[in-house]
């Protein structure tokens, strides 16, 4: 009968002595699994500085010739810059909306006593089981009777409610001690000044955590604005790229082009990543608690 070799003990004998093989398995498998995350971008990269020949030549992985030729063009002949600014206020604007609205009624289901609280943060909830497809329809219809068509507005209104949000800050507030609230009130503190000196400082990593991803949501909206907006000077970054797509050079698409312009539109949601990564982190390492 044969018998099983334990992975840990044969890395062993190959390794030199005092080299612990399980962290061995541990860190390889780490630096494998982020090599195959980043190598789309390691190449996106690299075909973004080719032509048009170069990318469809399959085994060329090198520097193209093209240089930073192509990041030149999406910026100048197609106007990118325009539609990172254009999808950058758009973020900005639902970030701050959605924040505030969600923070103030995730305040109220938590900390004043509202009739049918229960069933109103559960009808809430129940927004999120409503698929995109089934919402285009009436909100277009409401933009158009608003007469919201083809402006900021369109593109930000829709997305300012939002189920989750309030439910991320409703189970933060209820996380908070009962002890600290009921010692506020005995000190006299009045709502108002309870919620921006003890809850909003206390939200801070929660508030930071949200508004990135929310920005990131943001930043990857595609279908609503093309539906909705009519004017090209107005369109955000994702449909952005698909007006690189519909760019081609003897009838073959121009991927390097393409390419340059997704590695521009990774750039501001990749810096606000990296701004505030540690509020992130700290916002999903308390909804796994």
């Amino acid at each position: 009968m044969a018998t099983r070799t334990n992975p840990d003990s044969a890395l062993a004998q190959l390794l030199p002595e005092g080299v612990d093989a399980e962290r061995v398995l541990i860190h390889g498998g780490l630096i494998l699994s982020i090599l195959l995350m980043g190598l789309p971008l390691i190449l996106a990269l690299i075909m973004s500085t080719q032509n048009t020949t170069e990318v469809y030549q399959v085994t060329n992985i090198g520097i193209g010739s093209e240089g930073l030729s192509n990041y030149e063009t999406a910026l100048g002949q197609f106007n990118f810059g325009q539609y990172i600014i254009n999808s950058i206020i758009m973020s900005a604007i639902i970030v701050v909306g959605k924040v505030a609205l969600s923070l103030f009624a995730a305040l109220a289901l938590v900390y004043y006593k509202l009739p049918y609280e229960r069933a109103i943060f559960m009808f809430i909830l129940l927004t999120l089981l409503l698929p995109v497809p089934v919402r285009i329809v009436p909100l277009f219809d409401l933009m158009s009777r608003l007469g919201w068509g083809n402006t900021v507005m369109a593109i930000t209104g829709p997305y300012i409610a939002s189920a989750t949000a309030v439910f991320l800050f409703r189970q933060h507030f209820m996380s908070i001690p009962a002890s600290l609230v009921e010692n506020a009130h005995l000190d006299g503190v009045g709502p108002l000044t309870f919620r921006w000196e003890v809850l909003i400082p206390m939200s801070k990593g929660m508030i930071a955590g949200v508004s990135v991803i929310t920005f990131i949501y943001s930043w990857n909206q595609y279908l609503w604005p093309l539906i909705i907006m009519s004017d090209q000077s107005k369109q955000v970054v994702q449909v952005g790229l698909r007006f690189l797509q519909a760019a081609s050079q003897s009838g073959l698409t121009q991927w390097g082009l393409i390419m340059a312009g997704a590695i521009i539109a990774l750039l501001p949601p990749l810096a606000v990543l990296i701004v505030a990564h540690r509020p992130l982190l700290e916002t999903l390492a308390i909804q796994q608690k």
